[in-house]
């Protein structure tokens, strides 16, 4: 997700636990050579972020074998080819779901890819421009015999926004029809959820997006109740919010922390039944001087108690 799968996300989900592979958000293949780990806030990562997928969005497969060497000097633990992101700009470069309608091209970027790397190789997608069954199974069918260790499907076709609910039957399509794990996405936004999505998919994993920065102890949530793992901690909301933006301005560039604190705020609110009001307030917000300032008052009205315990008198 552009501008919320980043370092300090990942930091706090990881603290809640229960999640068994974190991602990047999308890293362009053009740019990735140029990269600086010290200084990008698309590749910035702390010594917790483990293991770690590099999402890597990819228009000409000429791109991939540089992209891939810096990527091994990053420390990838494995590589995810996103072949489903239907946003009008990644489109319009060629990328995400418009590469996927190339199947040719799809098959050169695949294959590239593949010779370019052992670590394991996914390939993220949705399930077409059109619900066509033979259509999903060969697709899902040429990317797993060009090499992928696992695929990643969205149940979603490329132009459904997320308004619609995902059609989870059609990842069991998907998953009937290859030999290698694959993993649901879309809707998951409970335990209760995961449940019935692994039920009517057949999935291997669940990969969970919008409702990482809305529940970053989802994960634990998930991994407790249906896979056994332990109790998820007792949460303190105010505080979560408080140690993300903490993250945010300990590593993050200055003029890197406003923004993604405004993304993050989009999904934290919807946990409160008057959370737009935290979300407008901090849109409007200029720094992160105001964004402390607004976020307490806010946190204090809604979880006073909480809000004293975990994020004290500024």
């Amino acid at each position: 997700m552009a501008g919320v799968s980043h370092s300090a996300l990942r930091i706090i989900v990881k603290e809640c636990g229960g999640v068994g592979l974190l991602s990047t958000e999308m890293l362009s293949a053009k740019r990735l050579p140029s990269e600086n780990p010290q200084f990008s806030p698309f590749v910035l990562k702390s010594a917790i972020e483990t293991p770690m997928s590099y999402q890597m969005l990819v228009s000409d497969p000429e791109d991939i074998p540089r992209a891939m060497d810096k990527l091994h000097q990053f420390g990838a633990q494995a590589v995810d080819l996103n072949l489903g992101c239907p946003a009008p700009r990644v489109r319009k470069g060629g990328a995400g779901s418009k590469l996927s309608e190339d199947h040719g091209l799809v098959k050169k970027v695949i294959a590239t890819a593949r010779r370019c790397t052992d670590l394991p190789l996914s390939a993220k997608i949705r399930i077409g421009t059109e619900l066509n069954k033979e259509k999903l199974q060969d697709f899902c069918k040429m990317l797993a015999g060009e090499g992928i260790d696992y695929l990643i499907v969205h149940g979603r076709l490329h132009k459904e926004q997320f308004c619609r609910p995902p059609r989870w039957e059609w990842i069991a399509v998907a998953k009937k029809s290859v030999n290698i794990p694959v993993i649901a996405n879309g809707g998951i936004f409970t335990a209760s959820d995961a449940k019935q999505c692994l039920r009517i998919t057949g999935a291997d994993g669940l990969m969970i997006g919008r409702a990482a920065p809305q529940k970053p102890w989802l994960f634990a949530e998930i991994n407790h109740a249906l896979y056994g793992g332990p109790p998820p901690p007792a949460i303190n909301r105010p505080a979560l919010y408080k140690r993300f933006i903490d993250i945010l301005e300990t590593t993050f560039p200055e003029g890197r922390q406003i923004g993604r604190t405004k993304e993050f705020s989009h999904y934290f609110c919807k946990n409160y039944q008057f959370g737009h009001h935290l979300g407008s307030r901090v849109q409007n917000c200029t720094d992160m001087k105001q964004v402390h300032q607004v976020a307490r008052a806010f946190f204090m009205k809604q979880e006073p108690e909480a809000c004293k315990t975990g994020w004290p008198v500024l």
